[in-house]
């Protein structure tokens, strides 16, 4: 006979935990009730979830389901976790609460452990824009847990009910982790937007820019999938092209473009080091080294 399900109570009515209550609905979680602190946003999810979900402000939250997932944004976590401490929760069933923050451990739940609660934390290592796309990019995705013995076994049978994949670190390296994920994500962003500037500057409109630029981005992944950065790197720097990084530089001469310059020679220093993993002699390596300084 199948295990039962524990019943999720979602503290936080934006994407992500609109997402993860329609992922894990979808694989059997009974949700006792996704948790909000402003009714319009209640509204707003309601449709996109099965009618028999409850759905509650925060501070009328007197009962919670045997899991309560918190995706609520960092700074919101003490408050929610100082209400939750005030519960009068049945002492003899034990209650996890697993937030979502990537670059908080699960020390920041201390007031529940210390009224014998099961605390940690489960970030998926997706970028979820929109509540339905974000639930199906859940399944299957990677999710770095961590926490104490009974929070982790719990968050691992999520990831396993969800078809994912998980990895643990030290509640330390959570800092160092979180950056990572942003470095990987939304930097690029970041990125992707400085280089639509700079075709703008050279002639085309943005969404014209936006268009001609994507195709390049998915074969650089493309690349990347099949590969490590340093075999996938390709252009001026992977071929030590050091006139074009002399005529890439003069391009971007000039006060207006002072930051994008910056970011081009820092980012350019990191593609050297990739280019000379890859097999370019230190002859050229050192010729651009210099351009780059």
């Amino acid at each position: 006979m199948p295990k039962t399900k524990p019943s999720l109570t979602v503290i936080g009515a934006g994407r992500l935990g609109t997402a993860m209550a329609i992922a894990l609905s979808s694989v059997g979680y009974p949700i006792h009730a996704l948790v909000s602190r402003r009714r319009a946003r209640l509204k707003q999810t309601a449709r996109l979830l099965d009618e028999t979900v409850s759905l509650r402000i925060l501070e009328e939250l007197r009962e919670v389901g045997q899991v309560v997932l918190i995706t609520t944004p960092d700074d919101q976590l003490s408050s929610v976790t100082k209400h939750l401490s005030t519960l009068n929760v049945n002492e003899r069933r034990t209650r996890v609460a697993l937030h979502t923050s990537g670059a908080l451990s699960s020390k920041v739940l201390s007031p529940l452990s210390d009224r014998g609660w099961r605390v940690g934390s489960i970030h998926p290592l997706v970028s979820v824009s929109e509540p339905e796309a974000g639930a199906k990019s859940l399944v299957s995705a990677f999710w770095c847990l961590e926490g104490d013995r009974q929070a982790l076994q719990q968050a691992r049978n999520i990831v396993k009910d969800l078809r994912g994949h998980s990895f643990s670190i030290e509640a330390s390296a959570k800092p160092l982790y979180h950056a990572a994920a942003v470095m990987s994500s939304g930097n690029v962003m970041a990125l992707f937007d400085t280089a639509l500037d700079m075709l703008e500057r050279a002639g085309l409109k943005r969404d014209r820019a936006h268009e001609v630029l994507i195709p390049l981005l998915q074969s650089t992944m493309a690349n990347l999938i099949k590969s490590s950065p340093s075999q996938a790197l390709t252009g001026t720097f992977s071929r030590g092209d050091v006139s074009t990084v002399e005529r890439h530089l003069r391009a971007l001469a000039g006060k207006q473009l002072r930051d994008t310059r910056e970011l081009y020679r820092l980012l350019g220093r990191k593609s050297l080091a990739l280019a000379e993993e890859k097999g370019l002699d230190k002859s050229t390596a050192r010729k651009i080294g210099k351009l780059l300084e």
